[in-house]
């Protein structure tokens, strides 16, 4: 029996299961934007290297250009269709529309995903690249510019909102409270 190069797949994504049939070398990317047609997950340098594609895999931010669709089986995928709640939008993307952390917008489904992540990963008290003292006695280092910059230096903008999302995501910040 020759070697097959198609797969069926289960994914779950935004709270939906999704049976699907992809080529094995399928990306999560391509399988959202193409399978599913949830095209607010953008394709920018197809690389890793910009952020545009970052959805939530089971919470955490995941680059999907780099993942393979068979690779995210059993996993909880949330992208930016997938953020806001019946109630509203979820208070990263309103202090994204409120602080202006968008220009072009082609950035900022990535952006945003990254963003709700950050706040949850600092919540759980994640130190980064940033943080001072990283001892696990250590008290959580404050959510402030530095630390979002360099936890959120994975997505960029060429537009160069880099200030107004910065703002967004402490404001978000405060106003989300994150139960761990």
């Amino acid at each position: 029996m020759p070697p097959t190069t198609r797969s069926d797949i289960s994914l779950r994504v935004n709270g939906e299961t999704h049976a699907l049939t992809v080529d094995n070398r399928t990306t999560l990317l391509d399988a959202l934007r193409e399978n599913l047609g949830l095209t607010g997950t953008k394709k920018g340098c197809d690389q890793g290297q910009c952020g545009a594609c970052t959805v939530l895999e089971d919470g955490r931010r995941a680059v999907s250009c780099l993942q393979l669709a068979v690779a995210a089986e059993g996993a909880e995928i949330t992208t930016i269709e997938g953020i806001a709640s019946e109630d509203g939008l979820h208070p990263v993307q309103e202090a994204f529309l409120e602080l202006d952390g968008y220009q072009c917008g082609y950035c900022t489904s990535g952006q945003i995903c990254s963003a709700v992540a950050v706040i949850r990963e600092h919540a759980e008290g994640w130190p980064s690249a940033a943080t001072d003292d990283v001892r696990p006695d250590a008290d959580p280092a404050p959510l402030d510019a530095a630390e979002i910059r360099e936890r959120m230096s994975g997505n960029l903008c060429r537009c160069g909102a880099y200030s107004a999302i910065v703002r967004a995501v402490a404001r978000a910040s405060e106003e989300t409270k994150v139960t761990v």
